[in-house]
């Protein structure tokens, strides 16, 4: 299946999957939701995409290619770009870097490319110390500099779209040239049909604009020199240079070379390997960009989410409104298939908001007057009105995204690794060139230079250390979007690396294991009661109480159906219960302590009380008149994923400890119920942070998972501070890692992502260390004396290629990463 249509044809390639309406690529397989039209099968990234498209299928079923005109099928498109906010679908990738070119020669000016916004800072994607405040080249590797955070309608890196029009200026040259060279291998003596002097000519004429346009690359070897930092550019540069001014003085001079490097009574040229090199260089430059393009997918998924506009409501009138024209305060309509635009309160009205794409979570949510909204949800069916809270960076989306950003372009500690060989790899290698070029200079058969000069070029270019470098990087950038878009926020790479290698994990009851939020789970009555009688006396005194507990019973005598009565005479015992008249009744609600002193025997209810308890419920008697009633019972129940969650996470290999406030019969329930392996209760904040320590000191990797401004102690102790995003602002500072959607499902799809990392990152450093261990011996001609083998440097070019290459499609994996 490709995209929309079962039948699409697309051979030779890759099929893409595309949600229709946003053009997300989307993994089928991944539970997300489809829609059959017109016998075709479509796929969404949300079910907010699939309402829109199914409104309407014709407006997102295809598009028109904004170069050539044709029609492409948006559900299965190869070639997407974005510009303006807008996505355009082309029919080949032709089309599309016309496009990218010079966007508005084909859209008639409809838009113009957005400045970045004032205040923007860049820094190297490669080397995120570098930070500066306007765009520019890395000091350190040459690389152009990016923005801190992406900008919604920044369109393509301008560096990819550039190096595509070089690849596009210096592909057919380069392949001309090759051409030629290659034509007395094969039987076609190009040079003795026009003469070896205008053959060198021609190559001479083919391969400069070649070395012309690809001057970044040299221009960032310069730097590498210039600021000692010795990278991949200084052995490109290194290699290409030397054999293009070689080639010309052989071309121009050749008297000025020694007799030794004379074939045939000619000097060779080397003007091929330049322009073949450089390509290569180029088109892995091309893929790595495209790469790095696909991993901010995530984040423009999630910018993407915020509409461009707002209803502002001022009184009798409505007008649509810019986003950051909104300030606190506002009061907004949200109307059906809109985005909720900023953070904020429903004040009138009540709707279910899809919040999937920031939770994970499928089934809508019930919205109504007093209820928080998160801007980037989706408004499924009713209309309301809200006020704004969070406005522009404040909001939960923007604070999202800045984290996604952040912790991409941070450095995991198993860098430090590739960063310290990177360090002295550079200049080891121009070494091992030298020696390999005395070597074959000096025991190396006629003509002895030639072969000296090919070992050396072959070493400098197949030992760029560009896979080493990327090893890292491009995994944490992949892993980060891949876990906001499943609801888990990584605020660096070094959170990821000690995750994948935690032991314990201490988690808090409430709100964590638990709802959070205590509910009625029984009522019993005594002889001569029923059970709404029951709870209809129990919440008519407890309407009078503010205590959670209070409005448990008094909610779950409401959906029980009892009936509602009025109380007087309200009075509170401390720590024993309440009493009242009801209907001219005196009635008491309470523990064991109340019915004492009420002289109440509760007789068989005592016992019935004691094994609710043990339950981890909360047994309260019920006396009318002096004589027992009956007992209601509420708890905190245990979340529904909770259970899963805590199987999976020993399946993970993770030791659960719980840490509570709570009384030790309660928490002792929950953990029975679970199978938790430690537990403490009773205990306060101070005690968390000494649980975390204990552990630690007894050689446990502990990672803590809370939600409270109490719990901030304790996360920032653990080696991995793991905040619920449904607790406090001080929860997520304190954290590592923030779960959108505070269950300990998100911990679970957290631990599969830690360990793909970190599973990924050491293949990538072992494909990387296993090249250039066995590429640098083979292009010094180790196998010469054997086989008869030296590797030239367009191999030695196109090895280096491959292993960037098998880099990159290694740390894309992680994108389909099943958590």
């Amino acid at each position: 299946m490709a995209g929309a249509h079962t039948h699409h044809q697309n051979h030779g390639a890759q099929e893409i999957i595309r949600d229709p309406v946003c053009g997300m690529t989307v993994d089928p397989e991944a539970g997300k939701p489809a829609a059959e039209h017109d016998g075709h099968t479509y796929h969404f990234c949300s079910e907010g995409c699939r309402d829109k498209f199914l409104a309407d299928p014709e407006a997102y079923r295809t598009a028109k290619d904004p170069v050539c005109g044709m029609t492409v099928e948006r559900a299965s498109a190869a070639h997407v770009a974005k510009h303006g906010g807008e996505r355009f679908y082309f029919c080949s990738a032709g089309c599309q870097s016309k496009f990218e070119a010079d966007p508005d020669k084909y859209l008639g000016g409809r838009f113009a490319p957005e400045p970045m916004p004032e205040g923007t800072q860049y820094t190297c994607p490669m080397h995120p110390e570098i930070v500066r405040d306007h765009p520019g080249d890395c000091p350190k590797c040459g690389m152009a500099l990016e923005p801190l955070t992406p900008s919604a309608d920044s369109g393509p890196n301008p560096e990819y779209v550039d190096f595509k029009r070089r690849l596009w200026i210096t592909a057919p040259l380069a392949l001309a040239v090759f051409v030629l060279e290659m034509g007395s291998h094969i039987g076609i003596p190009f040079a003795d049909w026009i003469g070896h002097t205008a053959f060198g000519w021609l190559q001479f004429a083919l391969a400069t604009p070649v070395v012309w346009v690809c001057r970044p690359f040299f221009k960032r070897g310069w730097a590498s020199v210039v600021n000692r930092s010795p990278n991949m550019w200084t052995l490109i540069a290194l290699g290409t240079g030397a054999a293009y001014l070689f080639s010309i003085v052989a071309l121009i001079a050749p008297g000025l070379l020694p007799d030794q490097m004379r074939e045939g009574g000619m000097v060779p040229v080397y003007f091929e390997a330049t322009a073949v090199i450089l390509v290569l260089v180029l088109i892995g430059q091309v893929m790595e960009l495209a790469a790095r393009e696909r991993t901010g997918d995530a984040i423009r998924a999630l910018m993407d989410l915020a509409p461009k506009t707002a209803r502002r409501v001022s009184g009798d009138t409505e007008e649509d409104v810019p986003l950051d024209e909104l300030k606190s305060g506002d009061i907004l309509r949200v109307r059906p298939g809109e985005s909720v635009p900023v953070d904020g309160i429903v004040t009138e009205g009540r709707s279910s908001v899809d919040e999937s794409m920031l939770t994970g979570e499928p089934v809508p949510v019930e919205k109504t007057t007093g209820e928080d909204v998160t801007g980037g949800t989706l408004n499924k069916s009713g209309s309301f009105l809200m006020e704004a809270r969070n406005v522009g960076s404040d909001m939960t989306l923007s604070r999202i995204v800045e984290m996604v950003a952040k912790a991409q372009r941070s450095r995991a500690p198993i860098q430090a690794l590739a960063d310290r060989v990177s360090e002295y790899f550079v200049p080891a290698v121009v070494v091992v060139a030298v020696l390999a070029f005395v070597a074959w200079w000096i025991f190396g058969p006629s003509p002895a230079l030639s072969y000296a000069f090919v070992a050396a070029v072959s070493v400098l270019i197949i030992a760029c250390p560009c896979a080493l470098g990327l090893a890292t990087p491009m995994s944490i950038m992949v892993a980060t979007g891949r876990g906001a878009n499943a609801g888990v926020l990584i605020r660096d790479a070094e959170a990821l690396e000690r995750f994948a290698r935690v032991d314990a994990l201490i988690v808090d009851k409430t709100g964590t294991l638990t709802e959070g939020k205590p509910t009625l789970t029984d009522a019993e009555p005594a002889e001569g009661f029923d059970e709404a009688e029951l709870l209809s006396l129990a919440a008519a005194l407890e309407r009078g109480s503010e205590h959670p507990l209070a409005e448990a019973i008094v909610a779950g005598a409401q959906d029980r159906g009892a009936p509602v009565k009025d109380s007087s005479d309200f009075e509170a015992v401390t720590g024993k219960g309440v009493t009242g008249m009801v209907e001219g009744r005196k009635v008491a609600l309470g523990n064991a302590a109340l019915m004492a002193d009420l002289s109440v025997e509760p007789g068989k209810l005592a016992e019935r009380a004691g094994a609710l308890q043990a339950e981890g419920k909360t047994a309260m008697f019920v006396a009318v008149d002096g004589r027992p009633a009956g007992l209601v019972a509420v708890a905190d129940r245990i979340k529904e994923t909770t259970p899963g969650a805590i199987r999976a996470l020993h399946d993970l290999g993770l030791r659960i400890v719980m840490a509570t406030g709570d009384a030790e019969a309660t928490a002792m329930a929950v953990a029975k119920e679970l199978g938790i392996d430690e537990i403490h209760a009773e205990v306060s904040p101070e005690d968390k942070n000494a649980l975390v320590r204990r552990l630690k000191e007894e050689g446990l990797s502990v990672a803590m998972a809370g939600d409270g401004v109490n719990d901030a102690p304790a996360l920032a102790e653990a080696d991995v501070g793991i905040a619920m995003g449904t607790g406090a602002d001080v929860a997520v500072e304190s954290a590592g890692i923030t779960l959108v959607k505070g269950d300990l499902g998100g911990i679970v799809r957290a631990r599969k992502l830690a360990e793909a990392t970190m599973r990924n990152i050491r293949q990538n450093l072992f494909f990387a260390f296993v090249y250039n261990t066995a590429g640098v011996p083979l292009a010094a001609g180790i196998l010469y004396p054997f086989l008869g083998l030296l590797l030239s440097p367009i191999v030695a070019a196109a090895a280096m290629s491959l292993s960037s290459v098998s880099v990159i499609g290694n740390a894309l994996r992680l994108r389909a990463q099943k958590l």
